[in-house]
Parts: structure tokens; sequence; C-alpha cells
């Protein structure tokens, strides 16, 4: 019977142990939504900016202004306080990494197998479809050029109406 709750509680230390220790990749994903609200507020504070009026001669309501200003030394603490946060968040996925030893990306082996035949047709159809947005881009770019030479035409043709109705009009 003493085992029962004696289990019971080293289950819950080893729970609440698990519990300190955040693994990297919930780490990083809580960096991710702090940059997400990094990003977040410094839109809001940019909005905030953009909707204050200048102080150039126009009368301004103070309760308005002092409502905006409170706004806007909400948000940059909050910035601060996430940016705070990030730091945490960066410091302990650098100490959870720090006995890591990186694996440079040219040790990796490359086994060459019967795989690499069919990559090769993939390759020959990725060359293709290269050639062909090459071509499309080309075409593009003629295009533009006639499109352009066209406006400079119609532009003449304007300017020779625009000539020959003021002529007319002086004659008459």
């Amino acid at each position: 019977m003493t085992t029962q709750p004696l289990a019971q509680f080293s289950g819950q230390q080893q729970q609440a142990q698990a519990a300190r220790d955040v693994n990297t990749a919930s780490l990083c994903r809580i960096g991710q939504e702090t940059v997400q609200d990094i990003v977040l507020r410094t839109m809001e504070i940019f909005q905030l900016l953009r909707n204050m009026q200048l102080p150039n001669g126009v009368t301004y309501h103070p309760n308005t202004h002092q409502d905006r200003l409170g706004k806007l030394q909400e948000h940059l603490r909050m910035l601060s306080v996430l940016f705070r946060k990030l730091r945490l968040v960066y410091d302990k996925c650098n100490e959870n990494c720090a006995g890591l030893d990186p694996i440079p990306p040219e040790l990796i082996p490359y086994v060459e197998d019967d795989s690499s035949k069919l990559d090769e047709r993939g390759s020959s159809q990725s060359r293709s479809a290269s050639e062909e947005r090459r071509e499309v881009l080309e075409v593009n770019k003629k295009l533009k050029q006639k499109n352009q030479q066209l406006k400079q035409i119609m532009d003449q043709l304007r300017n020779i109406i625009w000539e020959i109705n003021s002529m007319l009009a002086v004659r008459s």
C-alpha cells in the first residue's frame, strides 16, 4: 500500500521535471510565435503612428492625444517584453544545442542507385521547363519593346493630328 503513493509521487516529480525541461523544438515554436507577436505589435505601433496627427498648428484634443500616447507606450512596453522573452528562448536554445556537434553538409554521403536515372529524366524535364520560361521571358521582353514602339507612334500621330487641327482652326 505504501508503494502506490510513493510511485505516484515519483511520477509526479518526473512530470514536473519534464515540464521544466522543454525540448528545443517546442522552444523554437515558442520563439516563432514570439517573433510573430513582435511583428504584429510593430505593425500596430506603425498604425498608431500613422493615425497620429503632427502638431503643425492644428488644434487637437488633449484627451485623444494622451489616449493614443498611452496606447503607444503600452505597445512599446509589450514590445520590450516580447524581445526579452525572445532573448530568453534564444539563450535556452543555444544552451540546449551547445553539446551538439554540427554536421557539415558536405559530409553527408551520396549513394547512387536506380532512382538517380529517374532523377535524370526529371532534370531533363526541368531543363525544358527552364528553357520554356526563358523563351517566355524573351517574348515578354520583345512584346514590351513593341508596345513601347506603338506608344511612341500613337504619340506622334496624336501630335500630328493636334497640329493639323490647330492649322485648320487658324484658317477659319
